[in-house]
């Protein structure tokens, strides 16, 4: 019997073979996607890869590296293959039933951080992986938080993340619907990335978001505006005198959550804030 030799593959050859077949399942940034499944599998950073590029990998590895390509060319995002997103600089676990952090959300977090001060409380309303609050507490560390979150596997993986960055002891973390475990207090700021998608069109977008991410930090309801005007229509009750709400929102619905804000009559300044890419992409809103 003549046993074959399987041929033998450097990491650089195996990115460039797996960034080809990622192109043809048309995935984002395929390059990018094939090193950190690589490095994630090798437990390096991406840059040992190509400082070790001549180096063989075994089969085993080899093998594992296979598997891990087949769940990414189904559709299953990275992040959750690796159980791990960056923001703001800072590795967050994630896992399904908890939205994976996007970078346009940092957004919101430097138009907090302008009109937060020294000293304050804030309240974050959707918690997730906690991505959100771990920042804003790093950045300021007179600041305390308080979170809440309405599904409790999100929470457990929110306070993982609080207490893996060391913001925990400044840091309360409730289990509820939007502002209710929260009401009888006040805040300085509100901060929410609330479920924003019509309904009908969620089945519509990219299937490792529509397959994969909880649908309950997706659907905003008929036109995506649900949740966002109950944010609106509550926040008075829970903001400071000159306090601040700030939110996430869609492509292309600035104009309608500014005339839900605006029409609330509770606030004396009503402004819309522009993403990395010159979109409308938060909203915030001043107690008047």
């Amino acid at each position: 019997m003549v046993m074959v030799e399987q041929p033998r593959y450097t990491p650089v050859e195996l990115i460039r073979i797996t960034a080809e077949y990622f192109k043809t399942k048309e995935i984002d940034a395929p390059r990018l996607e094939a090193e950190v499944l690589l490095a994630y599998l090798l437990d390096v950073d991406r840059l040992k890869l190509y400082l070790d590029f001549d180096k063989p990998m075994t089969q085993d590895e080899v093998s594992g590296y296979r598997l891990l390509v087949r769940r990414r060319a189904h559709g299953e995002p990275t992040a959750y293959i690796c159980g791990k997103r960056e923001f703001w600089s800072l590795d967050f676990e994630v896992c399904p039933g908890v939205l994976i952090p996007r970078p346009d959300t940092e957004v919101l977090v430097e138009r907090a951080l302008e009109v937060m001060g020294d000293r304050g409380t804030f309240l974050e309303v959707g918690v997730g992986s906690g991505a959100i609050s771990t920042a804003l507490l790093k950045e300021r560390g007179g600041w305390s938080g308080v979170g809440v979150e309405i599904s409790p596997d999100a929470a457990g993986v929110a306070a993982r993340n609080i207490e893996k960055h060391g913001v925990a002891e400044r840091y309360e973390l409730l289990t509820g619907d939007l502002y209710e475990p929260a009401l009888g207090r006040t805040f300085k700021i509100i901060v929410a990335n609330p479920p924003y998608i019509p309904t009908e069109e969620i089945g519509g977008l990219d299937r490792e978001v529509s397959m994969f991410e909880p649908r309950v930090a997706l659907d905003g309801g008929r036109d995506g505006l649900d949740i966002i005007r109950r944010l609106g229509q509550g926040a008075a009750a829970l903001l400071e005198g000159d306090g601040y709400l700030l939110l996430e929102f869609g492509a292309g619905q600035g104009q309608a959550v500014k005339m839900i804000f605006e029409e609330i009559g509770s606030f004396d300044l009503v402004e819309l804030l522009k993403d990395y890419s010159g979109r409308d992409r938060v909203l915030r809103a001043r107690l008047g």
